[in-house]
C-alpha cells in the first residue's frame, strides 16, 4: 500500500495537483543518498572469424543483465548502463581504426539488443589499443569512485596491432577507474602470448579465454513458454510519451527486442522476461518509470506528447489509468519472479547432470565471472537466485 500511495503522490505532483517547493527541486542530493551505478562497455571483434562470438553475445545478453539486476551496493540498487562498440571490420573506416561506437552507455537495453542482432562480420584489422582508448575517452562514464566501471574486450587477434599501444591505453583507463577485462577467443596460452593477459593486468582487470565456436545451450524448462507469454503481456502496461514518432519507436523497440530474444532460443526469451520482471528493466520513454523517477512532470508535457491511451481522458482519469497500469505491472512482475525461481531451480538440477562442457568457456560465463570478481572491489554484492 505504501508503494502504491507513493506512485499516486508522484502522479498527482506530475499533474500539478500538488505543488513541490522550489527548495525541494533545487536541494542537492547528499553523497550517501546517490544511487550507485554499474557501467559496462562491450567491445566486440566483428572480423570475419567472429560469428560465433557475436552469436554467443546475442543469445546471452539477457542472462548477463539478469546477473547485474541482482547487484546491490550497501543495500542500494545501482543504475545499470551498457555501451557497445565493434572493431576489426574492414567495412569500417580505416581512418577511425576500423571501429565504431554502436551505442553509448545507456539503460535502453531494448535498442542495444537490436543493434547487437544487426551486427555483421567481415575481414579487417583488429586494433585493440585504439578501441579501448576510444571507449575510455568517448563514453560518459560516472565520475564517482563508488561506481563500477568496466570494459570487456573480446577477440582473437594479437593485442598488439594498431597505432595505439595497449600498454598506454590500458593504464590510461585504470587511471579513470575503468578496469579492462580481456576475453580471448581461443586457447588460453595463445592469448597470453599475444598480449591479452598483459592488457588486463595493466588495468586491474581479468583475463579469460573462451571457445567462441561453442553453441550456448541452456536446458529447456517447463516454465520458458509461460515466462515468454508474461514478458509479452507486461508490454501492455507501458505508456510511451513524446512525439508520435518517438512513441511508435519505443513500442517497436520493445516488441522487436522480444522477437529477437525469442527467435534466438526459448531460454533467451525466458531470460528477457525474467529481466522485465526484476523491476530493473527500463523501456525508453515509459511515462510510469519517468514519473516515479522524477524525470517528468505530466503537466509539463505538450498534449501531442501525452501517451495515446491518455489523450481522451480527464486529468483525474489519467491519474487513475496510470495507477491501474502500474498495479498491473507489479502483479505481472510478481508472477514472473515466482516462475523464475522455479525455472532457476530446474536449470540448476539439469546442469548438475551435464559435465561435458567446461565452465567459463563461453562469452556469458566469462563476463559474469569477471564482473563478479571486479564488483567485490567496489563493495557490490549479488543476491543468490
Amino acid at each position: 500500500m505504501r508503494k502504491f500511495f507513493h506512485v499516486t503522490l508522484l502522479a498527482l505532483i506530475s499533474f500539478g495537483l500538488i505543488q513541490q517547493t522550489s527548495q525541494a527541486k533545487e536541494k542537492p542530493q547528499p553523497a550517501e543518498a546517490r544511487q550507485p551505478s554499474i557501467e559496462l562497455a562491450i567491445l566486440l571483434d566483428t572480423s570475419g572469424s567472429m560469428e560465433g562470438l557475436i552469436n554467443q553475445a546475442r543469445s546471452q545478453l539477457w542472462k548477463i543483465v539478469n546477473e547485474l539486476a541482482t547487484a546491490r551496493q550497501n543495500g542500494k540498487v545501482p543504475v545499470m548502463k551498457v555501451a557497445l562498440y565493434e572493431y576489426g571490420k574492414s567495412s569500417l573506416p580505416a581512418s577511425e581504426g576500423y571501429m565504431r561506437q554502436i551505442m553509448p552507455l545507456t539503460e535502453n537495453l531494448d535498442q542495444l539488443s537490436e543493434k547487437l542482432f544487426a551486427l555483421k562480420t567481415n575481414g579487417g584489422e583488429e586494433y585493440c589499443g585504439q578501441v579501448i582508448q576510444a571507449a575510455t575517452n568517448g563514453l560518459n562514464w560516472s565520475d564517482s569512485d563508488e561506481s563500477l566501471k568496466l570494459i570487456f574486450i573480446a577477440g582473437n587477434e594479437p593485442f598488439t596491432q594498431g597505432k595505439v599501444d595497449y600498454k598506454v591505453a590500458c593504464p590510461a583507463a585504470i587511471q579513470k577507474g575503468i578496469a579492462i577485462n580481456t576475453i580471448f577467443c581461443g586457447p588460453e596460452q595463445t592469448g597470453i602470448q599475444t598480449g591479452w593477459k598483459e592488457g588486463a593486468l595493466l588495468a586491474d582487470g581479468s583475463y579469460l579465454s573462451i571457445n567462441q565456436g561453442v553453441q550456448v545451450v541452456t536446458p529447456k524448462t517447463p516454465y520458458d513458454k509461460r515466462l515468454s507469454e508474461l514478458g509479452h503481456s507486461i508490454n501492455k502496461t507501458y505508456l510511451f510519451y513524446g512525439s508520435a514518432k518517438s512513441q511508435n519507436e519505443s513500442a517497436g523497440s520493445q516488441g522487436g527486442a522480444d522477437k529477437l530474444a525469442g527467435s534466438s532460443s526459448p531460454a533467451s526469451g525466458a531470460d528477457r522476461a525474467t529481466f522485465k520482471g526484476s523491476g530493473r528493466y527500463r523501456a525508453k520513454a515509459d511515462l510510469i518509470d519517468a514519473i516515479v523517477g522524477k524525470k517528468v512532470n505530466l503537466k509539463d508535457l505538450k498534449e501531442e506528447e501525452i501517451p495515446a491511451q491518455l489523450k481522451k481522458l480527464s486529468k483525474k482519469e489519467r491519474v487513475a489509468f496510470i495507477e491501474k497500469k502500474q498495479k498491473e505491472r507489479t502483479a505481472i512482475q510478481l508472477q514472473i519472479q515466482q516462475l523464475t525461481k522455479k525455472r532457476n531451480q530446474f536449470i540448476a538440477e539439469e546442469m548438475k547432470k551435464q559435465t561435458s562442457q567446461p565452465q567459463n568457456s563461453t562469452f556469458d560465463t566469462a563476463v559474469i565471472k569477471a564482473l563478479k570478481s571486479q564488483a567485490v572491489k567496489n563493495n557490490f554484492k549479488f543476491k543468490a537466485k
